[in-house]
């Protein structure tokens, strides 16, 4: 159970990072975007289950597991950028875009596309 929402917050927090670069997509990305627009109210709550799940198994595989494996390590890069989001002041969590187009912002966007292929590798990897 712990696996599969490590696994979803991979996705789902992958999927909020990285909608600078989905609604770029042609005839989707309109549809996308209010999607994340629905979802970044819960950021918070998949940046602390990702942070959770991740550290748990962080622990886990670095004590008694084969090795430390790549779910863990980017479902806590994707639960500590979604919370820096959060703790930021002033940042408007309805538009999940955001303004600017820096150079952090576009490696978090590709940071979230990682995110959302490892999450999908780690449903269909066995533990």
């Amino acid at each position: 159970m712990l696996s599969l929402l490590l696994d979803l917050s991979n996705i789902l927090g992958g999927f909020l990072l990285a909608i600078g670069l989905l609604i770029k997509i042609p005839n989707v990305g309109d549809d996308l975007a209010k999607a994340a627009a629905k979802l970044a109210q819960f950021g918070w709550v998949i940046g602390i289950v990702a942070l959770v799940t991740g550290g748990y198994f962080l622990i886990v595989h670095l004590t008694t597991g084969p090795h430390l494996f790549h779910f863990e390590v980017v479902a806590i890069i994707t639960g500590v950028l979604l919370l820096m989001d959060r703790v930021r002041a002033g940042r408007n969590t309805e538009d999940p875009v955001g303004s600017g187009a820096s150079a952090f912002t576009t490696f978090v966007a590709i940071f979230g596309v990682i995110a959302i292929i490892v999450g999908f590798q780690g449903l269909f990897t066995p533990n």
